[in-house]
């Protein structure tokens, strides 16, 4: 199991420990998803402070309200991305709102868009993270290596037919992300934030 593969169970204890205030659980999972938050955070915001602000409210909300993660709902990892990108989308909100009341450019319509492309990219990073293995690599050799199937094959050591499965289902996985069905849905899982 890599480092990726978080077992149901550790996110269960994981809540436990947060609900009963263990300093040290914080730090572990800080350590473990600190990286992902930011990365999701600077993908929707594109600035480090603000992505670094909306890192340390994550990990607050999850200090200060261990209980609002149910285990039962999904792995720990998927609810810290759906909390990253609310509070990312709600920043990115907020300030593009205040720079329109102060008479900065565009319109309403325009911070809409942009809310949307920058969910839409923060869910598709979320997906290619958090993809098996196998089938990252297929798309990476695909993607920016240029390969086609018969190359990725050649290059993965698989036959045609699994270097043409994997990259099917990695494509199926990334068309997900600008699917809009389903407001406030992780990135990954796909809806609209």
């Amino acid at each position: 199991m890599t480092k990726r593969d978080v077992p149901p169970r550790w996110d269960r204890k994981m809540q436990q420990r947060l609900a009963r205030g263990e300093a040290a659980a914080l730090g572990e999972l800080y350590d473990r998803f600190a990286s992902l938050v930011h990365g999701l955070a600077h993908r929707v915001l594109g600035e480090e402070r603000a992505a670094d602000a909306v890192t340390r409210d994550v990990f607050a909300h999850v200090w200060q309200h261990p209980d609002t993660y149910d285990p039962g709902q999904g792995p720990l990892r998927t609810w810290l991305a759906a909390l990253t990108n609310r509070l990312a989308v709600q920043r990115l909100r907020t300030t593009g709102t205040a720079a329109l009341a102060r008479g900065g450019p565009g319109t309403m319509e325009d911070l809409e868009r942009t809310v949307h492309h920058a969910s839409v990219a923060a869910r598709a990073d979320y997906i290619v993270q958090s993809m098996p293995a196998p089938l990252r690599a297929a798309l990476e050799l695909a993607y920016f290596q240029r390969r086609d199937y018969h190359q990725t094959a050649v290059d993965l050591g698989v036959t045609d037919d699994e270097a043409r499965r994997r990259l099917r289902l990695g494509l199926q996985l990334l068309s997900t992300a600008h699917d809009t069905e389903a407001p406030d849905s992780p990135p990954g899982i796909g809806g609209a934030a």
